[in-house]
């Protein structure tokens, strides 16, 4: 374990125990609970069940604000669930990314914190990266299906 002090850190932090309910988990159990094929079937059954009930209704003006304000709310809440599991879910994948780059040597460490740079930042370290891969397809080209030779890495 070559980075022991900063991995007892990160290990301590993932198995510290749950102290209370957090809106975090709530969002988390409900987005997961949202796609669903049992709550996908639910939502269906609810709109045909509100389709077969228009004649019911005459379909009146009450019977479409019913649908409209229903998939309002529910589309507004599930919105801001969404979003915040993505959050977490990005958050965390930039930290593993962090992680991976610190570990490496050869990584260059202005990476890790890449999202919290501007956009001209980011756009440099992009050119960068433009130009590593056109000096490495100059180097060794990429297969292309009017290039196939490439692909076994044959060389001219």
């Amino acid at each position: 374990m070559g980075n022991s002090g900063w991995s007892t850190t990160v290990y301590n932090l993932m198995h510290e125990p749950k102290r209370v309910w957090h809106f975090h988990d709530w969002a988390r159990h409900a987005s997961m609970l949202t796609g669903t094929p049992t709550t996908f079937f639910i939502a269906c059954a609810i709109v045909i069940a509100w389709t077969v009930t228009g004649p019911l209704f005459g379909f009146s003006d009450t019977w479409q604000l019913v649908i409209n304000t229903g998939t309002t709310i529910v589309t507004f809440l599930i919105v801001f669930l969404l979003q915040n599991t993505q959050n977490r879910d990005a958050r965390s994948l930039h930290l593993k990314l962090d992680e991976l780059l610190r570990s490496l040597k050869a990584a260059r460490n202005r990476l890790i914190d890449l999202e919290s740079c501007s956009d001209e930042e980011i756009e440099q370290v992009e050119r960068q990266f433009r130009g590593l891969r056109a000096r490495e397809e100059r180097r060794q080209p990429i297969a292309t299906p009017s290039r196939p030779e490439a692909r076994f890495g044959a060389r001219s």
